[in-house]
């Protein structure tokens, strides 16, 4: 169990974020959206009930999108923009190994092996899964946001919205972009403050002692 946890503490710690992030976000979400149902005298949703509403699905999934959102843009930018200092660039100066054709060696995933149409899908697979896992939270999210929305009609009294009508309307819009700004602004602060600043240890940074010249980890 030691040793697992020694190659697989990382993604173990993560996972275990967020799920506690996750389960504090429905317990504070189900009583904040509860206390504005009562404020408009409305009937209070259960648990389950909040799970499948538009509140929680909107909320969760917008900030879904926006970080795969975050990770398909950066992971495919990064083949072909550089920043120069950073520990996050390829350096601009030198071939990387990352750019160098794939070899069908003994120890290489199978997709290298068989080449032709399914090599040309595995050498894009990262960013093309990221790209995917943002569709399909922006369907989902837009589907929560239109239900939360409605609901918020049905309170006071006024008609529902379509989908169709709703796809334009700026509340949606609000919702991704005041999401995806963060995001892109948070890959900025690291690809340029990786330039100047380290951190001991951590693949994401540079050695301490590095120029702030060298540019990748």
């Amino acid at each position: 169990m030691k040793q697992f946890f020694k190659y697989n503490g990382l993604s173990i710690v993560m996972l275990l974020l967020f799920v506690l992030s996750l389960s504090a976000q429905i317990i504070l979400g189900f009583k904040a959206r509860n206390d504005e149902i009562k404020d408009q005298h409305g009937k209070p949703f259960t648990l389950s009930e909040y799970l499948a509403s538009g509140h929680f699905i909107e909320a969760t999934f917008e900030n879904w999108e926006s970080e795969f959102l975050q990770m398909a843009a950066f992971v495919l930018l990064s083949v072909s923009l550089y920043q120069k200092g950073s520990a996050e660039s390829k350096d601009p100066d030198k071939e990387e190994e990352t750019d160098k054709e794939p070899e069908p060696k003994e120890d290489a995933p199978w997709p290298v092996k068989k080449g032709g149409f399914v090599l040309t899908l595995y050498k894009n697979s990262l960013s093309i899964t990221f790209f995917l896992l943002f569709l399909i939270s922006f369907v989902i999210h837009f589907y929560g946001s239109l239900l939360n929305y409605n609901d918020d009609q049905i309170l006071m009294g006024l008609p529902v919205t379509k989908a169709s009508d709703y796809i334009g309307n700026s509340q949606f819009w609000f919702e991704s972009f005041e999401n995806w700004q963060s995001e892109f602004l948070s890959v900025f602060c690291m690809v340029v403050l990786s330039i100047f600043l380290r951190q001991k240890g951590s693949p994401q940074s540079k050695p301490v002692d590095a120029p702030d010249s060298q540019t990748g980890a």
